[in-house]
This record gives C-alpha cells, sequence and structure tokens, in this order.
C-alpha cells in the first residue's frame, strides 16, 4: 500500500475491516480511527454480532457500513442459531476462531457471542452493540425467540446500549438500506447519548429508501401454524415447527404498521417481564 491509508482504520483486534479505498491492497487495517464521520467525537468501539452465522450477508454489510464509525469488531455463531432465543452453553467449553475476513466465529449461540466478548475476550469495552442484519424480520412475538434480538438484549443486560438490526423481508435484496440505518443510528448514539443503557429492535423496509424513522410499540402475531408431521429416510416419524402466524395486532403504533408503510420501526425494549397490571388481582387471589 506504500503510504499509510489516510481514511480510516479499524479494530485494534484485528477485526479485519479493510479500507474501502485500498480494498486492492487486500491488507488488514489496525488501531484507532483516525478519520470517520465523527472527526469532532472519539471513534466508537463498536461489537457486531448475529445469529445467521459469521458468514452470512447482513452481517458483513453492517460491518461494512459502520467501519468508518470506529473500531469494528465482529464476534458471531460459527453457524446458523436462528430462534436460539438468550441461552447460554454451560454444559461445554466455548471455542473462538478467526476467519479468513477477520471476524471472530464461536461454536455457541448469538448469546454467548456476546457474553463471552464482553466479559473477557475483549481488551476493552465496547461503546455499542449492534446485532444483525438479520434475514427477516423480527417483529412483536417474533422478538422472544429471536436469537438477533438475543444477542442484543446480553450487550444491554451487560450495561451497554445495544441494537437488534433486522430486514424486514426474506428477499434479502436490500440489506445496504438497513447497514445505513444502523450507521444513522450508532452516529446518533455517538453524538447523543442517552444516558443509560438502551436496548432497540429495529426493523428496515427491503426496498431501496425508507420513508423515515417510526418509534413503535411490538405488535403481535396470531397463534403460529400447527407443526408438521413427516418421515424421515430411514421411516422414523419427524417433526418440524410450524410457521409463525401472521399480525394480529398490527394497527398503527405497531411496528408491523411502520414497516408495511415503509417506515424503520424502533421499539425501545425491556426485560422487566413483570405483569404490573395483574400484580393487584394476583395478591388478591392468593389471599382468598
Amino acid at each position: 500500500m506504500g503510504a499509510r491509508c489516510l481514511r480510516y482504520e479499524v479494530g485494534v483486534l484485528e477485526s479485519a475491516l479493510i479500507c474501502r479505498g485500498c480494498a486492492s491492497d487486500q491488507r488488514i487495517l489496525r488501531g484507532p480511527a483516525t478519520h470517520g464521520v465523527l472527526p469532532h467525537k472519539r471513534y466508537v468501539r463498536i461489537l457486531l454480532s448475529n445469529d445467521d452465522g459469521y458468514f452470512a450477508p447482513g452481517l458483513a454489510a453492517l460491518a461494512a457500513q459502520l467501519a468508518p464509525l470506529g473500531e469494528v469488531t465482529v464476534v458471531a455463531p460459527e453457524r446458523d442459531r436462528s430462534g436460539a432465543s438468550n441461552s447460554l452453553t454451560l454444559d461445554r467449553p466455548l471455542s473462538v476462531r478467526r476467519a479468513a475476513n477477520g471476524f471472530y466465529y464461536v461454536n455457541g449461540t448469538p448469546t454467548d457471542c456476546v457474553h463471552l466478548a464482553v466479559t473477557g475476550f475483549l481488551e476493552h469495552l465496547p461503546d455499542i452493540v449492534v446485532s444483525g442484519i438479520n434475514h427477516g424480520a423480527n417483529m412483536g412475538d417474533d422478538t422472544i425467540y429471536s436469537g438477533t434480538v438475543a444477542a442484543a438484549t446480553e450487550g444491554y443486560l451487560l450495561g451497554i446500549p445495544s441494537i437488534a438490526m433486522s430486514l424486514a423481508s426474506h428477499s434479502g435484496q436490500h440489506f445496504s438500506t438497513a447497514a445505513r440505518v444502523a450507521a444513522e443510528l450508532v452516529e446518533r448514539f455517538a453524538r447523543a447519548p442517552l444516558g443509560e443503557p438502551v436496548l432497540l429492535n429495529v426493523n428496515v423496509p427491503d426496498q431501496a429508501e425508507h420513508t423515515g424513522l417510526e418509534m413503535t410499540r411490538l405488535g403481535k402475531r396470531h397463534k403460529a401454524e400447527p407443526v408438521v408431521k413427516s418421515t424421515n429416510p430411514r421411516g422414523q416419524t419427524i417433526w418440524w415447527i410450524g410457521a409463525a402466524g401472521g399480525a394480529a395486532d398490527a394497527g398503527p403504533g405497531t411496528d408491523f404498521f411502520a414497516v408495511a408503510q415503509g417506515r424503520v420501526a424502533i421499539t425501545p425494549l425491556q426485560i422487566d417481564l413483570t405483569n404490573h397490571a395483574q400484580a393487584q388481582s394476583v395478591r388478591q387471589w392468593l389471599a382468598r
């Protein structure tokens, strides 16, 4: 490459993102960011993960788009772990390996990846955790099962602002749109922190341009479709989990509605599962 690249450098932990202006050189850039869209701020340490696996196109698009914002490190599952939810691997040790593209991959769940990275693997705590870009929506009840949301949730539980990014279509035509939204949100965090950890679930329409950002609430799906009974080549009965139900609560204000209108749905999530509205009735029921 000769002269040192003046655009940006990424990853003291060898996250191995190549400067797009020097891609022909194919050498890894290391060290703190020297240039980006936030020259008036210190560089941002960004931890990326997902549930589709370290080889997923959504993760690559996200890493490339966020690279100019600072130091990007990718720690993702070694295979597709969609639907893994918030599971942690406690019955065996985990291993971390480095792929040819510089991404780290773990033989565990999305939650394992973020937990491992934040609690010991990384030399420095990230400023923000971004999970995705998921190949498909994570709206309404999907968030309970989503490994994409789970990775972001783990970051949030560890005290780090976290974002779960999903492209709301299985056709996967416009990961770049979702990646640009992610970059905008990370830039907002760097420019104007909220002052407390936050967990955002973001669903982006699968189109070249969106029509705006909207703060939403989770919608609700109908009951899931029945399981599908089948037979494997050995004649044994097997079962496939049925498809998710269609949208039931999808009116104005919901994530379903916003995405249908071409807008980006941004839903702040919380971990407190206590049903406070039922507290009094349960208290009275126990007193009988």
